[in-house]
């Protein structure tokens, strides 16, 4: 099973929200989930690959992928096992991200969500996620 994620840039309540992705990443690696994308811009995707790095010491099998947007930055790949970079080349710099985002909804089973409000990048995945049927946890419901 792969996963990814999908939340705001800023976090609120961090405590909590790391409380239940932890929660949460541990049922979903119990029920199979082995590879993780992860967007690596912003807090929630900043905390979500702190709390699988926790996990990985406890579930070594499980894989973090950090997936580019762009080539050729000087991103820090390390506390990832690997990374990739979905075919964006002949995407404008400006869309990388948004198109980077639906590639990962489109090649994942399962979607974590932390989106408070119904504007923006993230919640323009999470609607995109919706529309192709994906299976959703959202922070919001289990609050």
């Amino acid at each position: 099973m792969n996963v990814t994620f999908c939340g705001h840039a800023q976090i609120t309540e961090r405590e909590a929200l790391q409380n239940w992705l932890q929660t949460v990443t541990q049922s979903l690696i119990e029920q199979g989930a082995t590879t993780f994308y992860l967007g690596g811009y912003g807090a929630f995707d900043s905390l979500a690959a702190s709390v699988l790095r926790e996990q990985k010491k406890r579930y070594p099998r499980i894989e973090l992928v950090l997936v580019l947007a762009y080539l050729n930055t000087r991103r820090d790949t390390s506390g990832y096992d690997r990374t990739v970079y979905p075919p964006l080349e002949t995407v404008p710099r400006r869309f990388a991200i948004s198109h980077r985002n639906r590639w990962m909804v489109e090649s994942v089973d399962v979607v974590v969500s932390y989106v408070l409000h119904d504007w923006g990048g993230a919640a323009t995945t999470l609607q995109y996620a919706k529309r192709k049927k994906k299976r959703i946890i959202s922070y919001c419901d289990d609050v």
